[in-house]
């Protein structure tokens, strides 16, 4: 991959680009299913050491919490990426992981820059995540997929583990050319003393951050009222509070568009 510029964008840095071209799904719809449609699955890329970064937080923790009483739902998911960490702060959420997954999107929507915060949008479209006018319109502009209809169920095989179990319908046909079933798990309720760094004296409340995120399985050919079944486990970290957590369970394709998403909060008392 090229080398890249970063930026920290501010409210005034908007941008947003579209890309409709659905390769690799296909979906057994009525022109109802499709007006309906699931979820919007919106993904912020974040970071703590980025002084624009807790504005749009704010902004997707008031989005998850459906303040703003959308037509459409929505699912958000919030990646912290690491390459603001030698600023001054190290997030204490911030994975090389999550870095990549942005960097696949820099790519796929042939961008120049990477840069926080960040929104995409169903894999399609994206613009700056403090921009609430950029991100509402991406949201209502969004193709909507059926969300798949799939059971979760949970155990604890040790302090350290998470096991889901899920088995369902992805409610959407997959071609030849495959998608996979990706689960993240994404804590609520979070909130550091930012002691250092850009935003030197804050306390930054941060919600649906995504802790891990593992592949359930691939898949080709496939209806879209076939049954998928699978079991992933998540290595959890300290202070692992259940209440605060839930599960996404989305497909993607290869050109990391996502049709279809659920979400699935997980038990208080596990």
């Amino acid at each position: 991959m090229p080398r890249r510029l970063f930026a920290c964008f501010g409210r005034g840095r908007s941008t947003a680009s579209k890309d409709q071209t659905f390769e690799n799904a296909t979906a057994d719809l009525t022109a109802e299913e499709q007006r309906r449609g699931g979820a919007v699955v919106v993904e912020l890329f974040s970071s703590q050491g980025c002084a624009s970064s807790p504005e749009a937080e704010l902004l997707m923790s008031r989005l998850g919490r459906g303040d703003f009483n959308l037509e459409v739902p929505v699912i958000v998911l919030a990646y912290h990426v690491d390459y603001w960490d030698y600023t001054g702060w190290k997030d204490p959420f911030g994975s090389s992981q999550w870095t990549v997954r942005q960097k696949a999107y820099v790519e796929a929507l042939n961008l120049d820059t990477m840069f926080t915060p960040q929104v995409v949008v169903q894999g399609r479209a994206h613009c700056v995540a403090n921009d609430q006018d950029a991100v509402l319109s991406s949201i209502a502009s969004a193709s909507r997929f059926p969300a798949p209809t799939v059971q979760a169920t949970f155990q604890r095989p040790s302090t350290e583990t998470l096991q889901v179990s899920l088995s369902g319908a992805l409610r959407t046909k997959v071609d030849g050319q495959g998608a996979n079933v990706m689960v993240a798990l994404y804590e609520n309720g979070l909130v550091t003393d930012c002691t250092n760094g850009e935003n030197k004296g804050r306390v930054l409340p941060n919600d649906f951050v995504v802790r891990r995120l593992e592949k359930l399985c691939s898949l080709k050919d496939t209806s879209a009222k076939k049954t998928v079944t699978g079991t992933v486990s998540f290595s959890l970290w300290e202070g692992f509070t259940g209440g605060k957590c839930g599960v996404c369970v989305f497909v993607q394709n290869g050109s990391h568009h996502i049709f279809g998403a659920q979400n699935i909060q997980l038990p208080a008392d596990l």
